[in-house]
């Protein structure tokens, strides 16, 4: 054969090699990451909607990963090949005695334990063993690519892009196409087909880096000398590196949530941004270095500082906080990916930056609710981002902090109102006069950079502790933010952007009026007016809001209430805060928890009214709308009793939903929607639409011949269950 057959032959090897590397690091990361959502959606109904349980999820996927980076660390560092292969392939075999995925028989809710404890037992055994061998297969795979002598093998890091790109596939593929159009159970086995699928792919990775064993290649021109050793300065930049754009994503969601409402696939926008910075600067080819990113990442860091003194509450300002997250996210992980070792210090590598990246998670998701009554990190993490633009080090480090500290001052006084200049000037104007002063200090002072960042970072420090909207309450729980402002005589309780509840401050101290969704004009009250609800003597509610229900309740009633958030109930029976509770509701009953936990253990309880007030918020609590949770409900109620689904959302057609369960169950269906066609509304009250459901015409009482409640609408889409709820069917 000749010289240039041979070199024909081995591209075409080489080629392989590269296909066999790609497609196996591809699929393992679409499963990784297919099966987070998937069992979490699947182990739903058992462990409720509680955002506790997310977060520990959460938790759990995270700390697996880490374990997972970790085990490939040591495979890598103390096992020759032949072994990592006998070692990764016998756990692949055992992992699939897990496969299809289910809740376990051994495992059933106690509500006497925590809730954590048992969420992070449930994870353990009913996806823990799957779960951590993809989670090792990514520097598991990479390092085995080192030794394989394929193309570019000296620097493997270019597979983590593909492997982002799976994560990417999948984070979209669940909500769009697997959710729509197959069950719980059907995605399920599909994913486990992909699993067993893979173990062969593995096999042939390890057998080809075995067949071409190169412990010792050559350093690229682009990394490391072979022969430095990784310092702890390494190790924190990387985590660093690897922190910021992690917790900044978990920011940008929860302001854009807070600031614009929870509105469908809010979570999976700046996530797949988030995956698709990997994609595009984890490679030496890639055009954007970081030279070119640090020419726009002050732009992006300006918008994002903007947006911490002012809300992002259209549209576009959630645009542009997306594409300022981005950008900074870029730089971030392009200037990871140039501090990246040689690739024998591989598996350390991605093991720090795991670390890093969950620390971010921990960071928001765990400790500012606990440590901050606002959105805190928000501010903190843009402050720490700021320190992307050092480039270089400072030649008079105590001179330009000190410097950087004067010019913060100074570049807070637009927002100062004891400044003449600028007290007539709107927010608007005086955060825009801010930010144009702070380009203009870093335009003059680029040779001493150090000055305008550390002043960037002094103003976002200083309205972080001391900037605050002006309201009676400002709190937050894992649930979201709860405030509690006054207002032209109306003192208004919020969770993020919807109302749950007001109060007019001149009935404080007697009987208040229920407002906006609960008003006396509304359909929910209207509901519990009716002769028939006057005669009911058991009456239970999911949804606390300030207690304004308890005020439509009667001496010889019993009625409970369900709450799963402990703030919602301190503020509801603080009598300073609102009278609801003081006036109307000393005498009902609270259980707190996950309403649906809670009901299956209530076997003896019998309600003749059952209010669903859980879907007045943008962002839905989908086990509780499906047929298995209506089947709870109804069986809660009496022969003759009412259940009413409290629905308005400015997202989501809930009635769609409801129509096909009333029809499966056989029940009968009423609904108001009390549009802004209506007669306008007075101060206090607001557009609201109800469900009403019932066995029977006779059991709707009132409501079967009030012209205002009409027959809901023939079924138009799928009803939802626990193994199948399409969330975007109910799109308005």
């Amino acid at each position: 054969m000749t010289q240039s057959a041979d070199m024909v032959v081995s591209r075409q090897r080489g080629g392989l090699m590269v296909l066999l590397f790609t497609v196996t690091i591809f699929t393992s990361a679409l499963l990784l990451f297919f099966v987070q959502p998937l069992y979490t959606r699947m182990v739903l109904p058992q462990i409720g909607g509680a955002a506790a349980v997310w977060t520990t999820a959460m938790l759990f996927f995270q700390t697996v990963l880490i374990g997972g980076y970790l085990y490939a660390h040591l495979m890598n560092r103390h096992l020759p090949v032949n072994l990592q292969i006998v070692v990764h392939i016998a756990l692949v075999l055992l992992a699939l005695t897990a496969l299809p995925l289910a809740v376990p028989d051994s495992w059933a809710y106690d509500p006497a334990q925590p809730v954590v404890t048992q969420t992070l037992w449930l994870y353990a055994l009913g996806v823990g063993l799957p779960f951590a061998v993809l989670s090792a297969n990514a520097p598991l795979i990479q390092s085995w690519y080192r030794r394989s002598g394929g193309p570019s093998a000296d620097d493997p890091y270019f597979l983590y892009a593909a492997s982002n790109l799976g994560s990417l596939v999948a984070l979209l593929a669940f909500p769009l196409v697997a959710e729509p159009l197959f069950g719980v159970s059907a995605i399920s086995v599909g994913w486990s087909v992909g699993f067993v699928i893979l173990g062969p792919m593995l096999l042939l990775s390890g057998l080809a880096a075995r067949g071409s064993a190169m412990p010792d290649l050559p350093a690229s021109p682009t990394t490391l000398p072979p022969t430095d050793r990784i310092t702890p300065q390494q190790l924190a930049l990387w985590a660093f590196l690897a922190f910021l754009p992690s917790s900044l994503m978990l920011c940008v969601t929860t302001k854009i949530s807070t600031d614009l409402g929870s509105f469908p696939l809010v979570w999976v926008i700046p996530l797949a941004l988030y995956l698709l910075t990997f994609v595009l600067v984890f490679s030496v080819k890639s055009p954007l270095t970081a030279g070119r990113l640090q020419l726009v990442l002050p732009f992006a860091l300006i918008t994002l500082i903007y947006f911490t003194f002012k809300p992002a509450g259209t549209l576009t300002g959630f645009a542009a906080m997306l594409v300022a997250f981005f950008i900074i996210a870029l730089a971030a992980h392009r200037i990871l990916f140039d501090a990246r070792p040689d690739a024998r210090h591989l598996t350390v590598f991605y093991l720090t930056m795991s670390i890093g990246g969950a620390l971010g998670g921990v960071f928001n998701s765990i400790v500012a609710p606990i440590v901050f009554d606002r959105l805190t990190e928000y501010p903190v993490t843009v402050g720490l981002c700021i320190f992307l633009l050092l480039a270089e080090r400072s030649r008079n480090l105590p001179r330009e902090l000190a410097m950087g500290l004067v010019l913060s001052l100074f570049l807070l006084l637009p927002l100062l109102d004891f400044v003449p200049v600028v007290r007539d000037l709107t927010v608007d104007q005086r955060v825009i006069a801010m930010l144009l002063l702070l380009a203009l200090a870093y335009l003059l002072l680029y040779r001493q950079r150090l000055v305008p960042v550390m002043a960037a970072i002094s103003v976002m420090g200083i309205w972080g502790v001391f900037g605050r909207e002006d309201a009676v309450l400002y709190d937050r729980s894992f649930f979201g933010l709860h405030i509690v402002a006054d207002d032209e005589g109306l003192r208004r309780y919020s969770n993020g952007t919807t109302i749950h509840g007001a109060q007019w401050l001149n009935e404080r101290g007697q009987r208040p009026t229920p407002l906006y969704y609960y008003h006396p004009n509304g359909p929910l009250a209207q509901a519990l007016a009716t002769p028939r609800a006057a005669s009911a003597k058991e009456i239970g509610v999911i949804g606390l809001g300030i207690g304004a229900m308890t005020c439509y309740s009667r001496p010889d009633q019993d009625w409970h209430f369900y709450e799963i958030d402990q703030k919602v109930v301190d503020i509801a029976r603080d009598p300073d805060l609102f009278d609801f509770m003081a006036q109307c509701g000393q005498d009902v009953q609270l259980h707190l928890g996950d309403a649906r936990i809670v009901l299956q253990g209530q076997t003896d309880q019998k309600y003749d009214i059952l209010v669903i007030d859980a879907y007045s918020s943008d962002a839905i609590p989908v086990h509780l709308a499906t047929l298995e949770a209506a089947q709870l409900y109804m069986d809660r109620l009496n022969d003759g009793g009412l259940l009413l689904f409290h629905i308005s959302n400015r997202f989501y057609d809930l009635s769609l939903p409801l129509s096909g369960l009333a029809q499966e169950l056989g029940l009968e269906a009423r609904i108001w929607n009390r549009g802004s066609s209506d007669t306008p509304f007075a101060e206090g009250d607001t557009a609201s639409a109800v469900v009403a459901l019932a066995r029977s015409s006779e059991a709707l009482g009132e409501l079967a011949t009030d012209p205002r409640w009409v027959p809901l609408g023939a079924p138009q889409i799928p009803f939802w269950t626990d193994d199948h709820a399409d969330l975007l069917s109910a799109l308005r």
